[in-house]
């Protein structure tokens, strides 16, 4: 049903981490998170190519991880933009002409489990577009800016969205330059392909497919990485 391709960012500063080194660059275990994420979509069959989309300043560098580590089906190494979607959009520019589907990834999300990955892209070739999310444990408020609640939405309603995210490519392409010319910046993919009028299906992961943002992830990611989603859990 046409080639897969995966675009993988991490272009980000990730200023939350506090930390002098880029977080996708901070190690996990023997080797560096994105690393990590990088294999992790290297062995799936159905995925035929990865643009791994980072800051203009370390393409290079990521271009020696991907040697160093035999990433072989990373096809292009490519600088980033200004917003997220930018990234995105120019990863999707990068990728084969005759790709038809795509999943895009945050680079610090490491852990995401196999099966789920190829749920989400089974049930994109399905209906176009679908994301992996988990529902949410705790009470939501929405607040204002004066710290004041507003309002309390019914929980069961609502979704933790995670990446990746999946669609077919030329829809989402078609979403990037809708958002471009209403000048609409998004928080995710997803909220680009909804606005023209697709419906975006929710396909069930689960908690321990975190994006790694803070320096309290870091202990948690250890713990997944020894225990649950490590090479020798695998």
């Amino acid at each position: 049903m046409g080639k897969v391709g995966a675009v993988i960012v991490a272009a980000g500063k990730g200023s939350r981490m506090r930390s002098a080194e880029s977080k996708q660059y901070l190690q996990l275990g023997d080797k560096p998170i994105l690393v990590h994420t990088l294999q992790l979509f290297q062995n799936i069959t159905e995925v035929d190519e990865i643009v791994l989309v980072v800051p203009a300043a370390d393409v290079q560098r990521c271009k020696d991880l991907v040697n160093i580590y035999s990433i072989t089906k990373v096809s292009r190494v490519q600088a980033g933009g200004v917003e997220r979607q930018d990234s995105v959009r120019l990863g999707l520019a990068a990728l084969q002409e005759d790709t038809e589907w795509v999943l895009v990834h945050d680079g610090v999300r490491p852990f995401t489990a196999v099966e789920h990955i190829i749920g989400c892209l089974n049930q994109a070739k399905e209906a176009g577009a679908a994301v992996l999310a988990v529902p949410v444990k705790d009470t939501i408020k929405v607040v204002d800016q004066s710290k004041c609640i507003q309002s309390t939405p019914d929980r069961r309603s609502l979704w933790a969205i995670q990446t990746p995210q999946a669609f077919r490519l030329a829809l989402l392409q078609k979403a990037q330059e809708l958002a471009i010319q209403d000048g609409f910046i998004g928080t995710d993919d997803a909220s680009l392909v909804e606005r023209t009028g697709t419906n975006v299906l929710v396909v069930e992961g689960d908690y321990y497919n975190i994006k790694i943002t803070t320096p309290e992830d870091l202990p948690w990611a250890e713990w997944i990485l020894k225990h649950v989603r490590g090479e020798r859990n695998s």
